[in-house]
């Protein structure tokens, strides 16, 4: 095994058990690396289970434990979840450099997707073939939030109390328009509370999605995996440069532009988004939704849908469709450059500042991934943000919904509360019939993400050519 920067191991680097793959070197990882990203599909339930398949099944580069010990680390993060166990798994094998390839690699098919795809929409979007795609998309993205929410809930949903803050969690975004942040503190708190109190109601579960178990010998094996520290130079050195690496594009555009300048409110908004995106790209996607939306105004609701329409069928973290939010932000704000210019200058500005964090959380806290591992107060925690995030996405569910039946929606308010009310003469039966395909498609039928949502495009296409919407 090559040596792992910044940490301390023990036996001997390099020594595998008998039996076990020889060595990788970086150059050897990489096209196992690249076809991983390639083939991941399916948001991060799928992409997980492709890595499990590759590294653990295929490769037996790491043991199943220590796969599991990653995948649990990684969830405790913010950010995409199958990109920073990517990472992870790069770090362990082969340093800085490891983790670098293996999750950069993870995310560059998705952002040369979704550019491609921005420019095409900003360039045809209303036109033809591309207006019916959409309109099919936006139809199936609904099924597919939806068994989001049921997945989810199913693990993470383990008695009344998670039901409970969960159901908290829907009524405070939903009704209360309470910001999506502190929902997730709160119910961190509380859930590290009971944890740290021993309630056996914010124990933690399993976590689905990384395929069966697999016996030895690994290349990364088991015996290494207590015995490793962080070295203190090590975590200050990778605090400051990836820090740097982050925040100062951030400061130079503040600076330069102010803070009123689009590029700035872009990459002020995603960097916060990056520190507080737990529970995955569905639970934070509500909140950047609305936020994109009704607050900056950079898109309006269905071009939501239609980004995530885009990030559903690409590779790559689902949390993609920020790029396409950024896109749009600064291709509709463009100042003295030219559109498409600004655009791509948006979206690949708001990659950055989603992803640089990610390499950030793994190159500073892995090592000390030890130190987690039985911590009760940790794992409620967990419990509890997963249970909040459950309420989160079903948000996401209902908003997406009402934009997409309805054309039109109009705002109540009454005292704290504050929602969205479809019209309902603007009801679309189309899209609703639409949408009602898609859900007996993926829950009665079992077909899948990907052939749902290539027969729902094909169908907007074919009804808006009959002129039917």
């Amino acid at each position: 095994m090559a040596a792992t920067a910044g940490i301390q191991t023990a036996p001997a680097p390099g020594a595998a058990a008998p039996g076990a793959p020889p060595p990788v070197t970086l150059a050897e990882a990489v096209p196992v690396w690249t076809r991983i990203a390639a083939l991941s599909f399916g948001g991060p339930a799928g992409q997980i289970a492709v890595m499990h398949r590759v590294l653990v099944e295929e490769k037996r580069w790491i043991s199943e434990n220590r796969f599991l010990h990653a995948l649990n680390f990684c969830t405790l993060l913010p950010g995409p979840e199958a990109q920073q166990l990517a990472t992870y798994v790069g770090w362990l094998m082969h340093g800085t450099r490891g983790g670098l390839v293996a999750g950069g690699l993870f995310v560059l098919p998705g952002v040369a997707a979704i550019m491609g795809l921005s420019w095409v929409y900003a360039l045809y979007g209303n036109v033809g073939l591309v207006a019916g795609l959409f309109f099919g998309l936006k139809a199936a993205v609904l099924a597919i939030v939806l068994q989001a929410v049921i997945r989810i809930g199913k693990r993470a949903l383990k008695g009344p109390v998670m039901v409970g803050l969960a159901a908290v969690a829907f009524v405070g975004i939903f009704f209360l328009d309470v910001p999506f942040p502190v929902i997730v503190l709160t119910a961190g708190v509380i859930g590290y509370l009971g944890g740290r109190a021993g309630l056996p109601q914010f124990k933690a579960g399993g976590h689905g999605g990384a395929g069966k178990v697999v016996d030895g010998p690994f290349l990364l094996d088991d015996h290494e995996l207590p015995r490793e520290r962080a070295a203190a130079g090590h975590t200050l050195r990778m605090l400051l440069v990836w820090g740097a690496i982050w925040l100062v594009p951030v400061a130079a555009i503040l600076l330069v532009a102010g803070p009123d300048d689009v590029f700035a409110q872009v990459a002020v908004f995603f960097s916060k988004m990056a520190m507080v995106t737990f529970g995955g790209a569905y639970a934070v996607l509500s909140y950047v939704a609305q936020q994109a939306v009704e607050h900056y105004g950079w898109l309006r609701p269905g071009e939501m849908l239609d980004g995530l329409g885009m990030a559903e069928t690409t590779p790559g973290p689902l949390i993609m469709v920020t790029q396409f939010v950024g896109f749009l932000a600064a291709y509709r704000a463009p100042g003295s450059m030219h559109p498409l210019l600004a655009g791509t200058l948006g979206g690949l500005l708001t990659t950055w500042v989603t992803f640089a964090p990610c390499f950030l959380w793994i190159f500073v806290g892995a090592p000390y991934v030890e130190r987690l591992r039985g911590n009760r107060a940790l794992a409620g925690a967990l419990s509890a943000i997963t249970a909040a995030v459950v309420g989160v996405i079903l948000n996401l569910a209902v908003w997406f919904a009402l934009h997409t039946i309805f054309a039109e929606t109009r705002p109540f308010s009454a005292g704290p509360l504050r929602f969205d009310v479809p019209i309902p003469a603007s009801l679309s039966p189309w899209a609703l019939t639409l949408a009602a395909a898609a859900v007996l498609a993926v829950f009665r039928f079992k077909v899948g993400m990907v052939p749902t949502l290539a027969a729902c495009a094909a169908a907007g296409v074919v009804l808006h050519f009959a002129g039917l919407v």
